[in-house]
């Protein structure tokens, strides 16, 4: 049955960029497929397309602008829960969010991100975007993917959720690559938001033990 709009879990979205991602959760939520609500997107940006994403669906958005931090990421992470705590965010959702998010403790366990690639491997600092899957292609590997993980405070580094692959193809451009690992992007980040939302992610070390659904 779903659930009331109360009772969804509380996301805040951070985002630097076009906010394709912003889309694809909004758009499951519409469909029923994921129980959850967007209460805020936050915006390192001011040119960020996301932010008109989020106005045309009427979500609050705050911008906290990174160059205006020359890269003070424990600042711009003060001001960035500044700006959260009225919202009260179950789970943060880094969505393509370009910055070093080093979020309170009281976020631990409650911030996602998600990466294209099949971490540990093309991730870390600098790691983003077409660089990955340039990468990718130059290395000639014959898999790749992409990957959600809890955040901790280092880059790419945290807890894997869950992974979806797929072949590398010897005609492949970064653009044809990018393309279909984003299709399995917009399947496993809903994937494992929902999964938080039943209470059903276990992390134990560095693993994520995923619980069985309750009857």
């Amino acid at each position: 049955m779903e659930k009331s709009g109360n009772d969804r879990l509380r996301l805040a979205v951070l985002l630097s960029g076009g906010g394709t991602t912003l889309q694809n959760l909004i758009d499951k939520i519409d469909q029923g497929k994921l129980d959850a609500k967007v209460v805020v997107v936050i915006s390192s940006r001011h040119d960020a397309y996301g932010l008109v994403r989020a106005a045309h669906h009427n979500i609050p958005a705050h911008i906290v602008a990174s160059k205006e931090y020359q890269q003070d990421w424990q600042q711009m992470s003060a001001k960035i829960d500044e700006v959260l705590a009225p919202y009260d965010p179950e789970l943060i959702v880094l969505a393509g969010f370009m910055c070093h998010y080093l979020f309170s403790p009281k976020y631990r366990g409650r911030v996602m991100n998600i990466h294209p690639a099949l971490i540990p491997a093309f991730c870390g600092a600098g790691w983003y975007g077409e660089k990955v899957h340039r990468a990718v292609l130059d290395y000639g590997v014959k898999v790749s993917g992409c990957t959600v993980h809890f955040a901790d405070l280092e880059y790419d580094h945290g807890p894997i959720i869950v992974q979806r692959t797929v072949p590398v193809r010897d005609d492949d451009t970064v653009e044809t690559l990018r393309k279909r690992v984003f299709e399995q992007e917009c399947l496993d980040y809903p994937e494992a938001i929902q999964l938080f939302a039943e209470k059903r992610l276990n992390i134990e070390g560095r693993r994520v033990r995923i619980l069985p659904r309750k009857r």
